[in-house]
């Protein structure tokens, strides 16, 4: 018996033009959303007072109890690494498309919306704790947005005294008599006005591998990233006790710490930037 050629032939075509509009359908770009879960370990942070009861205790490697009551930090230099390596920046030197404040006490901030990310496959996602020292500058007019965020009375991420940006700017109490503390990071500069030079550099690039891959294209996936602020005293690089006084080795408010106190905590957070590239952060999941 011989057998027809034309429903292969159907089959063939039809198949051909499921995968052409298939491929048609695919969108050139969509959106990632970077979720920011500010922690003690696993147990999502709560701020309060120094009388709160509901607050979030945390107790540091050296048997150090601490709580906090206002969490900010930046977020900027965003980049999502491709399957072959290749890197999309997103905004890089744009704080004001590009760049966030991340301030615990409005939870509206700790989300933040990547748009029109090209159609991929990304395994990694690179970002910057702080602002890179080439546009970290209070810049009202090329950066009037962020310049604006920042500076807001309920943000306040400037240096009162300097030419950039507070970086992080954590405010809480110490030990059970709940002594201040209150840890700004950000990079300085030496010299004069009109004549200054990079002093310490805060910044700190960040680089963490996505456990799934992000699927841009259809979806829009979510990147939900930990920042575990245990590491604040008890980091990769170096375990802090909080102290209060007038001394070299005080640490615990900014009036006291030194420059090179306060890069102890960068390194924390932030990493070294050699052996740790990570510092606080993690990925907790990614749902495409």
């Amino acid at each position: 018996m011989k057998l027809s050629k034309k429903p292969l032939l159907l089959l063939a075509i039809s198949l051909a033009f499921m995968s052409c509009s298939s491929d048609d359908d695919m969108p050139v770009a969509n959106n990632v959303q970077l979720e920011f879960n500010n922690t003690f370990g696993d147990e999502t942070i709560v701020l309060g007072d120094a009388t709160s009861t509901a607050a979030t205790v945390n107790t540091s490697a050296e048997g150090q109890v601490h709580h906090f009551s206002e969490l900010k930090y930046v977020i900027s230099n965003i980049r999502l690494i491709k399957e072959d390596g290749t890197e999309f920046p997103y905004h890089v030197n744009d704080l004001d498309k590009g760049a966030t404040v991340v301030n615990h006490a409005k939870p509206e901030t700790t989300t933040y919306e990547l748009t029109d990310i090209p159609t991929t496959e990304y395994t990694q996602i690179k970002f910057g704790l702080g602002v890179r020292s080439d546009i970290n500058t209070l810049d009202e007019t090329r950066f009037p947005k962020f310049y604006a965020t920042a500076g807001a009375n309920d943000t306040e991420m400037m240096w009162e005294w300097g030419t950039g940006y507070r970086f992080t700017k954590i405010e809480g109490f110490y030990d059970t008599d709940n002594k201040e503390m209150s840890i700004h990071t950000g990079s300085t500069v030496e010299g004069e006005e009109g004549n200054y030079t990079q002093g310490v550099d805060a910044y700190r690039d960040i680089t963490l591998d996505l456990p799934t891959n992000a699927v841009v294209g259809n979806s829009a996936p979510t990147i939900t990233i930990k920042a575990d602020f245990n590491k604040l005293l008890s980091g990769n690089s170096n375990t802090i006790t909080l102290s209060t006084g007038t001394g070299m080795g005080d640490n615990a408010t900014p009036n006291i710490h030194t420059a090179n106190s306060m890069v102890q905590f960068v390194d924390n957070l932030g990493g070294n930037g050699e052996t740790d590239t990570k510092g606080m952060f993690s990925i907790i999941s990614v749902q495409n």
